[in-house]
């Protein structure tokens, strides 16, 4: 059987050796200059084509020298190994990812012998958190080389399009708490709205959170407790002092709510929202309205960031991008500008410096 690739060397370059295929007259650098090594090579190919079904029996031959379970390592292993890494909510929500509906034909086949089509077929099936967590999964195993290469390229991924989100507006809060009989909820969806703060954070504040001396509410945000983040210092007003004032005033502000889990804060929330035909908002939509209004009434961007806990000016903008900003007339600017006035300030003892000031009023 005559042979598909045959080898050739031109001059005595570094990398002399050249692949040349007998069906396309095509050349190919083999980027060595070891005749040995381009001579393996070149077997490898023609090995390739006579006995395409071997292929993946001599590639996990190979690879089973340097890794024993690459051979009959599954996606199950890998997200259990994933889910070793991952601590707190984080892990509850990985953990989620293992009763996804569309990802289960997955857990029980080999990595190595896992098609790209089947991962692209989970994609079709599943939802957003699907390609999210896919993707994840995906790339660890990559990182870890327990895929010798990618199923999927990073290009051939399908976009990630998440759900439009919004602010919940002051008539909508206004008609949920007017609803809310429990006092507990009520002030906890008040709070909400004049902290922006999240459910878990809100629903953990304790007491000694709150320093009525300076007006002040201090607290690590869970998400950011392992980063050892100072926690911003934010002052609040009469309006969140009358609500402060009806909850406890040693230990957990809400008893209740911090003994719940987030997707059950969540779910009743919802089903008061469903009571009152509002729809497009969840508990997470406090933070939108709040950076919404504070881009709105001019609120500096670097105190809003440290309000939500926002390290990014990207992030704190994507939550504030809906916020209906009225821009004032250039030229009322120029015009305080022209008419300014110039004051000398009085000059200076006799003896001393005798410099001149002025100031703009």
């Amino acid at each position: 059987m005559k042979t598909r690739y045959r080898l050739i060397r031109r001059g005595i370059r570094r990398n002399a050796f050249y692949c040349v295929d007998t069906s396309t007259g095509k050349r190919t650098s083999l980027r060595t200059g070891n005749e040995e090594e381009a001579r393996q090579i070149i077997a490898a190919k023609n090995q390739a084509t006579r006995q395409p079904v071997l292929n993946l029996q001599i590639a996990k031959a190979y690879l089973a020298g340097s890794d024993n379970g690459i051979t009959t390592r599954t996606w199950q292993q890998a997200i259990e190994a994933l889910l070793n890494t991952k601590q707190g909510a984080n892990q509850v929500r990985w953990r989620t990812v293992l009763k996804d509906r569309a990802l289960a034909p997955l857990w029980s086949r080999v990595i190595i012998e896992t098609p790209g089509e089947l991962l692209l077929r989970a994609l079709q099936v599943g939802t957003v958190s699907t390609n999210v967590y896919l993707r994840r999964l995906h790339n660890f195993c990559v990182d870890m080389n327990w895929l010798p290469w990618p199923l999927i390229s990073k290009r051939q991924w399908p976009a990630v399009r998440f759900k439009d989100k919004r602010g919940i507006t002051a008539e909508e809060h206004a008609r949920i708490v007017a609803r809310e009989v429990n006092p507990e909820r009520k002030s906890f969806y008040q709070l909400a709205w004049h902290l922006g703060a999240s459910q878990s954070d809100l629903a953990h504040l304790q007491a000694e959170d709150v320093n009525w001396s300076a007006r002040i509410i201090c607290f690590v945000r869970m998400k950011t407790r392992a980063r050892n983040v100072t926690p911003p210092q934010i002052r609040f007003g009469k309006e969140v002092a009358d609500i402060l004032a009806t909850l406890p005033q040693a230990g957990p502000l809400f008893p209740y709510l911090c003994t719940v889990r987030a997707n059950d804060r969540a779910t009743e929330f919802r089903q008061r929202c469903v009571g009152l035909g509002i729809q497009g908002v969840s508990l997470h939509s406090y933070r939108y309205a709040w950076a919404e209004r504070a881009q709105t009434v001019g609120y500096p961007e670097r105190f809003a960031q440290l309000a939500l806990g926002h390290n990014s000016k990207a992030v704190h903008r994507a939550y504030a991008k809906k916020a209906q900003v009225t821009l004032p007339p250039l030229e009322d600017y120029e015009r305080n500008l022209t008419e300014a006035v110039i004051v000398p300030f009085r000059s200076a003892p006799a003896g001393s410096d005798q410099r001149a000031f002025t100031r703009t009023q």
